[in-house]
């Protein structure tokens, strides 16, 4: 585990910083840019957690903020320098965990025969923030990946935790009781 002894370096006051291989690069950097998108989206699943959310949620999602920061580690790297370091990787099976994970709440929640508005309890409308956040982050690696060489299972991986997101809050809403808000066309 790293040790920080201290916060600040000033070295980013010109604007720019260090990849994990310690490249310098401009803060606003295509990978910096992803990196911290996903970092964004761990906090928001940080805010929900606070509000108090249900079983299994409260369990399973500080599992995902570890597996995010497994992936900003590898976001932080350039592909060459994956080599060099041992890093966490998001791999398959925490892609095909995500999907057991969105199946078993379906079950719970039933079929989406509407679409809903973001909202509900407090606790779903922050999951649905977050929501949001993990599709800006799916579509800064996109982007990335279109430049520079990525994880090969980052992006699957951020595709089915939006889905999750969106499924893990109608689940809190059905378990505290809240209707879903549904979209009324033309209202």
């Amino acid at each position: 585990m790293p040790r920080l002894t201290k916060i600040y370096t000033k070295k980013g006051d010109e604007g720019q910083t260090s990849l994990g291989g310690g490249q310098r690069v401009p803060k606003d950097h295509l990978r910096v840019a992803a990196y911290g998108t996903v970092d964004e989206l761990n906090s928001h699943i940080g805010v929900a957690l606070a509000m108090g959310l249900c079983e299994p949620l409260d369990t399973v999602l500080p599992e995902i903020q570890n597996e995010l920061f497994d992936l900003g580690s590898d976001l932080a790297f350039v592909e060459a320098d994956k080599e060099l370091y041992k890093l966490p990787q998001i791999e398959l099976r925490h892609v095909e965990r995500l999907e057991q994970l969105i199946d078993e709440m379906t079950t719970v929640v039933g079929p989406l025969e509407n679409f809903i508005l973001p909202g509900g309890s407090l606790g779903a409308a922050q999951l649905h923030v977050a929501r949001t956040v993990c599709r800006r982050a799916e579509r800064d690696v996109a982007t990335l990946a279109q430049a520079e060489g990525i994880g090969i299972n980052v992006l699957a991986y951020l595709n089915r935790l939006s889905d999750a997101l969106f499924v893990m809050a109608r689940y809190e809403n059905r378990m505290q009781g809240v209707p879903e808000p549904l979209w009324q066309p033309g209202a």
